[in-house]
C-alpha cells in the first residue's frame, strides 16, 4: 500500500466553543447504531476521541472490556484521561495515534469506532484501510460522519447559507470532505469491506435552549476559533463578513420557530472471518 498523504489541518481546533460541542456528545446521541452490537467483553478503540466522552461511555458498555482512546493532539488527550478518571472508569486508556498509520498489530480489536473523523483526514479511504487492518475478523468497524451540504434549517436565512458556503470551502481548503456523510459506504468499499451496513441520522436543535447552543457555539467558532484563524489566514472571508455570519447564527438562534438538523451518514462494516 502507498504511504499515505499527509493528514489534512483539522479544521476546528480546541477552542471552547468546538469542545463546547465536543463534551456535548455521548454514545446515546453519537453512537446509537453501533450500541446494540456491543458486548461486555469487547476490546475497541476509538478514534479521533477528542474530550473522550463517548469514550468512556463505550467503556461503561463494555465493563469487562478494553477501550482505547487515541488522537494526534496530546492536549486533548489529557481532557480525555480527566473525563475517565472523573467516571471512574478502570477499562480505558488512551494514546497518541494517527489514523493513516495505528500502531496496533493486526486484528486487535473486537470494534474500531470513529466519530466525526474522516471529514478531517487527507486519505479517508486509507484511514478506514488501517481500521480495518487492526480489527479482528468478524469484528465490527464503526463511523459517523456529518454531511454538511445535507444540514438544513428554518427558517431561510442569507447569513447561514454564507456559512455553509463558508465552512465547506475552508474545510476543502484545508484537505477534508464536509460532505464525507455521504461517501462513507464508498469509502468502505474503496477500503475493502464486503459486508457495509449503511444508515443515517441526525442531531436536531429546535427548544429554545437548543437555539441558544447550537446558535451560540457557532457564532462564538466563527469569530474565535482555530476555524476563524483559517479563514482569515487563507483570504476566505473578512472580518465583516464573519461578523455578519456570526450575527445570523445569533439571529436564528433566537427565532421561536428555529429549527436545525444535521445529517450524518453511518456505516458499521464487518471484517470477513
Amino acid at each position: 500500500m502507498p504511504e499515505p498523504r499527509e493528514t489534512a489541518v483539522y479544521t476546528h481546533g480546541h477552542h471552547e466553543s468546538v469542545l463546547r460541542s465536543h463534551t456535548w456528545r455521548t454514545a446515546a446521541n453519537s453512537a446509537a447504531y453501533l450500541v446494540p452490537s456491543l458486548r461486555p467483553h469487547m476490546k475497541i478503540l476509538d478514534v479521533g476521541c477528542g474530550p473522550g466522552t463517548i469514550t468512556a461511555d463505550l467503556a461503561a458498555l463494555v465493563p469487562d472490556g478494553q477501550v482505547t482512546g487515541v488522537d494526534r493532539e496530546p492536549e486533548i488527550l489529557e481532557r480525555a484521561r480527566d473525563t475517565a478518571a472523573e467516571r471512574g472508569l478502570a477499562n480505558v486508556g488512551f494514546a497518541v495515534a494517527d489514523v493513516h498509520s495505528l500502531d496496533y498489530p493486526d486484528d486487535t480489536f473486537c470494534v474500531v469506532h470513529a466519530h466525526q473523523v474522516l471529514q478531517h483526514v487527507g486519505d479517508p479511504v486509507r484511514a478506514l484501510s488501517e481500521m480495518r487492518r487492526v480489527v479482528k475478523p468478524g469484528g465490527l468497524v464503526a463511523v459517523r460522519d456529518a454531511d454538511y451540504e445535507a444540514m438544513t434549517w428554518f427558517p431561510a436565512s442569507e447569513g447561514l447559507d454564507d456559512w455553509l458556503d463558508l465552512y465547506r470551502r475552508v474545510a476543502r481548503a484545508n484537505g477534508g470532505e464536509p460532505d464525507a456523510g455521504r461517501r462513507l459506504k464508498a469509502w468502505a468499499l474503496r477500503a475493502g469491506f464486503t459486508d457495509v451496513t449503511a444508515t443515517s441520522g441526525t442531531w436536531t436543535f429546535a427548544t429554545r435552549e437548543e437555539r441558544a447552543w447550537w446558535s451560540g457555539l457557532w457564532a462564538d467558532r466563527t469569530l474565535a476559533s482555530a476555524y476563524a484563524d483559517r479563514v482569515r489566514l487563507g483570504g476566505h472571508a473578512s472580518e465583516a463578513q464573519l461578523r455578519a455570519v456570526a450575527d445570523a447564527w445569533r439571529r436564528w438562534g433566537e427565532r421561536e420557530d428555529g429549527w436545525f438538523s444535521v445529517l450524518h451518514g453511518e456505516i458499521l462494516c464487518r471484517k470477513d472471518a
